[in-house]
């Protein structure tokens, strides 16, 4: 049976952690919301593609569902696990002929089987073993993959209609607090959520060695999953272009303003086509999300002026040093988005007029939302000015102001004022 969060109490922010029971298995966090969506696919005759950023979690999510089903009457030998990092499964990289015989081979075609593929986008011509096996009857496939790629590429045209996507991202804030002390402060925990991010990998580190981790799992990421792929060879560039990228995150960029500034401040000679491949390849290996600008006075998405914001903001403090702590309003809005992204929200930025939109959201049954992110709004001009952009919106959908401030949930003509660690936890 599967363990559920309850018996939680985060009465303020001074609070002590509460926490009755704690979601962990085999000394990991559950990732509960993945593992329950894996179990409501479980059987259907769909393809289970697990993407996101290397080192979120796809693996161990897979290996606990894994366990998930020995304990619910499947056996050791109607499953096969294969992962394509590990050296001892380096023999298939090249042969998925002989890869699709040994699969095959393990299985017995008379029993429901499950067969899982970690890291498919290391085996040459994959698409072509995931659809043999996809045809053969009693197989459930899942598979994982770091890079947008997979989906993008032949086995996104040849599976058409015949699988199903689940993006995993780094913990939430509410999975973070799951690694901490009990006695621990919500709100001096959340500072540290900032400053850290939710890479799974960090909490199993000592404190000294996380920047190395970090450093470590981002450089592994721009090797294989871009300068090799691509064969880019002037790493500097890339890395100056990807370091303005983390300084940007909350603001309206494109290509040109960024070859433009680098090449005005550090002498570099980038042409915009290059800054956008930079850019597409970063948003390609999850490290980066592009958000489009949608007007809501003409009710279109805009073609520029786009936003991007960090799967991570633990990779952003590695790129920008201390410089990464000072911009408070961006870092709690880069956290409010993924948070948006895990609860299933189709999420845009927001054109009222002269004015903007933090987010202009679409929540799962399809009603839209507008939401504004600030690190304070105690002040009544900082308040007006949050709140103006709302005021320019002539409908009666729901408006949100998400702050850090420690005040209780208020309203104010329509428009919900909330503390981040509240709309976090509880909402």
């Amino acid at each position: 049976m599967l363990l559920s969060i309850k018996n939680i109490n985060f009465t303020d922010q001074t609070s002590k952690i509460s926490i009755v029971w704690s979601i962990k298995f085999k000394n990991m966090i559950l990732r509960q919301q993945y593992i329950e969506q894996l179990i409501a696919l479980k059987d259907t005759n769909l393809i289970k593609v697990l993407t996101g950023v290397r080192r979120c979690g796809k693996s161990t999510i897979m290996q606990m569902f894994k366990d998930y089903l020995l304990k619910n009457g499947v056996s050791e030998k109607q499953i096969v696990f294969l992962n394509f990092e590990d050296l001892d499964n380096e023999i298939w990289l090249k042969n998925y002929k002989g890869l699709y015989k040994e699969i095959i081979g393990r299985l017995d075609p008379q029993k429901k089987s499950y067969v899982f593929l970690d890291e498919i986008q290391q085996v040459e011509e994959f698409e072509r073993l995931i659809d043999g096996l996809y045809v053969k009857p009693n197989i459930d496939v899942y598979i994982t993959g770091s890079n947008a790629y997979l989906l993008s590429s032949e086995l996104g045209t040849l599976l058409t209609g015949r699988y199903i996507s689940i993006h995993v991202l780094p913990f939430s804030f509410k999975e973070f607090l799951y690694t901490q002390p009990e006695n621990a402060r919500t709100d001096l925990m959340f500072n540290k959520y900032l400053v850290t991010g939710g890479m799974p990998g960090i909490f199993e580190l000592p404190d000294f060695a996380v920047q190395n981790y970090i450093q470590e799992v981002i450089q592994n990421i721009i090797q294989k999953d871009i300068l090799v792929r691509y064969n880019w060879r002037n790493e500097d560039h890339f890395n100056k272009t990807t370091a303005f990228l983390f300084d940007s995150i909350g603001s309206v960029i494109s290509p040109k303003k960024i070859t433009n500034i680098l090449r005005t401040e550090n002498a570099i000679s980038l042409s915009h086509n290059t800054v956008g491949n930079y850019i597409n390849a970063l948003t390609e290996a999850y490290l980066f999300y592009k958000v489009k600008r949608y007007d809501l006075q003409g009710k279109a998405l805009l073609a520029t002026q786009q936003k991007y914001y960090s799967v991570d903001l633990g990779f952003k403090k590695y790129y920008l040093s201390d410089k990464a702590n000072l911009d408070l309003g961006h870092n709690l809005e880069n956290v409010v988005f993924l948070e948006l992204l895990r609860r299933g929200y189709r999420v845009n930025i927001g054109k009222a007029g002269n004015t903007e939109v933090d987010f202009v959201v679409r929540n799962p049954k399809g009603n839209m939302e507008y939401i504004q992110v600030a690190w304070t709004a105690k002040e009544k001009n900082t308040y007006e000015r949050e709140i103006k952009s709302f005021e320019l919106i002539k409908d009666f959908n729901k408006r949100t102001l998400i702050t850090s401030d420690v005040e209780p949930i208020t309203y104010f003509n329509g428009i919900k004022k909330i503390n981040i660690i509240d709309w976090l936890l509880n909402e």
